[in-house]
């Protein structure tokens, strides 16, 4: 039997998420190697003790697998594709932020948990990584135009 050497390419929360990264390694032809993902399908709040989902790839398809996912963008994007830009800094290093900060929207994740369906208040909040600068997504729709208007 062979000595096959594998090496840790990425960890996820969930199993979704690392399945996108699976997909787009296969489709460039290397093989992927997934872990724990039936442990965090099955209990999804044991995903942080454990270290969540791991992709493996070889030894030797590390580095091409690496530059292939240096590729795929891991910041937030608008609806048409385009990186967001900070209003404060103008940089596009922007991470999506989940938080329940008022009062709404605590009421309806609680609902949410309590009856086990997604919630239905939801206001996305963004956060830039090179100034710090929080803002709404709210912000980042153009200024004029109204999901009213469109028909």
């Amino acid at each position: 039997m062979e000595n096959n050497k594998f090496k840790k390419i990425g960890q996820f929360q969930y199993s979704s998420e690392a399945y996108i990264y699976k997909g787009k390694l296969e489709s460039e032809g290397i093989e992927v190697f997934v872990r724990d993902n039936h442990t965090v399908d099955t209990d999804p709040l044991i995903s942080n003790a454990i270290g969540g989902v791991k992709l493996f790839v070889r030894v030797e398809d590390y580095a091409e697998a690496m530059e292939i996912l240096s590729e795929i963008s891991t910041f937030s994007v608008d609806d048409t594709g385009n990186l967001i830009k900070c209003p404060s800094c103008g940089a596009e290093k922007i991470q999506l932020l989940t938080s329940i900060k008022d009062l709404k929207s605590f009421i309806s994740f609680l609902f949410s948990f309590l009856v086990f369906v997604l919630p239905f208040y939801n206001r996305y909040q963004y956060k830039c990584e090179s100034c710090g600068f929080e803002f709404s997504d709210e912000t980042t729709k153009p200024r004029g135009i109204s999901s009213k208007n469109i028909a």
